[in-house]
């Protein structure tokens, strides 16, 4: 992914209000990031456990998405696999977490959801960079290439929901 600045984050999303874009909290050290090894940008927000974002390139621009999180307790003895990196986690590491749809279909209350690594560090887990805790990664025939441009399609398909009031859920 290319290294954004905070404009250009704020600038990116399309499901809230450009107020809300402008007070929303962003990743410390975004300068420091490891661009090179993201796929996307995630963060949960440090104050507001609810709340999460996710910034993507989609035709050469950021395309930002706010998400939220249901407060669900999840049990410590079951593995949850994340739909985008396909990565295992065990209890609270996978999330379902929510977007409201773009437009108008979003100020109706219309949203998407889907199954994600809590902390959004997929990026880090498909290239070994941050480990599952008590999970191991199963082994994957595809290549590391592959596994990325998977990661890459299931984030594309999910914007695609956000975006597109049409496309079904």
């Amino acid at each position: 992914m290319n290294p954004l600045d905070e404009t250009e984050i704020r600038t990116s999303f399309v499901n809230c209000s450009k107020g809300e874009a402008r007070r929303l909290n962003l990743p410390k050290g975004l300068a420091e990031l490891p661009w090179d090894a993201l796929d996307f940008l995630g963060w949960r927000d440090p104050g507001a456990p609810d709340r999460s974002y996710l910034v993507a390139e989609r035709d050469g621009r950021p395309v930002g998405v706010t998400l939220r999180v249901p407060t669900v307790r999840r049990s410590l003895s079951r593995t949850n696999v994340c739909s985008f990196c396909i990565a295992t986690h065990a209890g609270s590491g996978v999330s379902l977490l929510t977007a409201r749809r773009a437009g108008a279909a979003g100020r109706q209350g219309n949203s998407v959801g889907t199954y994600m690594c809590a902390d959004l560090a997929c990026s880090l887990y498909l290239r070994g960079l941050k480990k599952s805790a008590l999970v191991s990664r199963p082994e994957e025939s595809l290549s590391l290439e592959e596994q990325i441009a998977r990661t890459v399609t299931n984030v594309d398909r999910f914007l695609d929901q956000v975006l597109d009031a049409g496309v079904p859920v």
